[in-house]
C-alpha cells in the first residue's frame, strides 16, 4: 500500500476558492506521479486551523463547494482520499435552519462516493477559539478499505490515547491524524504520533500544515509512524509530500511478535461467562 501525504502550506492572502482549486489540482499530480492508494490532506485547509474569525465565514454544509471539489479529485485520481478537514456547517436537530459548527474531516473512495466523515471530539482551545466556537463530535469513526481499516483523528485528538484505542476496538490498523499543529509544540507531535504507533501496534500517518496563519507558524512535520515506532518518513516545515509505501501485514505481525494489546486489563468488557 502506498500513501502520499501532502503537507499544504497556508497562506490567509490565498482566497479560499482558489487554495481549493490549487488543491485539488495537488491531489491530481501526486496521484499522477505517486501512484499511491490514499492521499492525505491536513486538518481545516481551507481556512487555517487558528484562523478563528474565517470558521462562520466560510463554514459549509457537508456536501458543500469543498465536499465537491475533493470528490471530483479523488474520482479522477483513482484514490482513497482522506481530504482533512472543513468548518462544517450543520443542520439544525430540526432541520429548518442552521446548526452548529463541526471541525469535519472527509474520506472518500476512488470513485469519488463519501466512505467516511468524522467530526473532531476534541476541540483545542482551552475556553475559546475552536473549543468554543465548533461543537463536539462523539462517534469513533473506521474505514475499511481493500488494503487495511483506517481509524480517523484530527489534530488534538492525538493527544487523547483512549480515543485510538477505541479505534482499535473497532479494527483501526492505520490511524490517519490530519492537523493545524502549532510549532512551538513540534516536539509534542512528533512524540505523540510515535506514542501513539506504539503502544497500539498501528501505523500514524500525521498530515498536518505548513507556512504560517493567523500569525501562528506551522508545525508541519508530517511524519508517518510503522507499529514499532519507527519514523519513516518526515517533511519540513513548507510545502511538501511524503510518499511511502506500507506493508498492512506488519500491524498483524507485530501484535503477534509483541502482544501487549492482549494483556489489557482497564476499560475492557468483562469476558462473557459460561452458563
Amino acid at each position: 500500500m502506498r500513501a502520499s501525504l501532502i503537507q499544504i502550506a497556508v497562506d490567509e492572502d490565498e482566497p479560499v476558492n482558489s487554495r481549493r482549486t490549487r488543491v485539488s489540482s495537488l491531489v491530481r499530480e501526486v496521484a499522477e506521479r505517486e501512484r499511491p492508494d490514499l492521499v492525505v490532506l491536513p486538518e481545516l485547509w481551507t481556512t487555517g486551523a487558528f484562523a478563528y474569525e474565517s470558521f462562520g465565514a466560510e463554514a459549509e454544509p457537508l456536501r458543500g463547494p469543498t465536499y465537491e471539489a475533493m470528490a471530483k479529485a479523488a474520482s479522477d485520481a483513482g484514490v482513497w482520499l482522506h481530504a482533512g478537514s472543513i468548518p462544517e456547517r450543520a443542520p439544525s436537530a430540526d432541520g429548518s435552519g442552521e446548526g452548529p459548527l463541526h471541525n469535519t474531516s472527509l474520506v472518500f473512495s476512488p470513485d469519488g462516493e463519501l466512505a467516511a466523515a468524522y467530526r473532531k471530539i476534541h476541540r483545542f482551545g482551552f475556553d475559546q477559539g475552536e473549543a468554543v466556537l465548533m461543537a463536539a463530535g462523539s462517534e469513533l469513526t473506521t474505514v475499511r478499505t481493500p488494503d487495511a481499516t483506517l481509524g480517523l483523528a484530527t489534530c488534538y485528538d492525538l493527544r487523547f490515547p483512549e480515543l485510538f484505542r477505541g479505534l482499535v476496538d473497532k479494527g483501526a490498523e492505520m490511524f490517519v491524524v490530519p492537523a493545524g499543529w502549532p510549532a512551538r509544540r513540534r516536539e509534542h507531535w512528533l512524540l505523540f504520533a510515535r506514542a501513539r504507533a506504539v503502544e497500539d501496534q498501528a501505523y500514524v500517518l500525521a498530515c498536518g500544515t505548513g507556512g504560517t496563519h493567523a500569525g501562528v507558524p506551522q508545525a508541519g512535520h508530517s511524519v508517518v509512524v510503522d507499529p514499532w515506532g519507527e519514523v519513516l518518513a518526515e517533511a519540513g516545515d513548507g510545502e511538501e509530500v511524503l510518499t511511502v509505501d506500507l506493508d498492512p501485514a506488519k500491524v498483524a505481525e507485530t501484535r503477534e511478535q509483541f502482544p501487549a494489546l492482549k494483556d489489557r486489563l482497564l476499560g475492557q468488557a468483562p469476558p462473557a461467562r459460561g452458563v
